[in-house]
């Protein structure tokens, strides 16, 4: 298992520049399941990433 959420913090963040080993998603995806603050997190970093890609336009 993951050993915290700032290592899913730093997985999530990373995901968006490479894809990650299957298990290694996985295990985020597990750690995501079961954490409201890092779902929280991967939410707010889509948002991001999504209002940054429109102001690009």
């Amino acid at each position: 298992m993951l050993k915290s959420c700032h290592e899913v913090h730093r997985l999530v963040a990373e995901s968006y520049d490479r894809q990650l080993p299957w298990l290694t998603r996985f295990r985020v995806r597990l750690h995501l399941a079961a954490c409201d603050a890092c779902t929280n997190f991967k939410r707010n970093m889509n948002l991001l990433r999504e209002a940054m890609r429109r102001i690009d336009r």
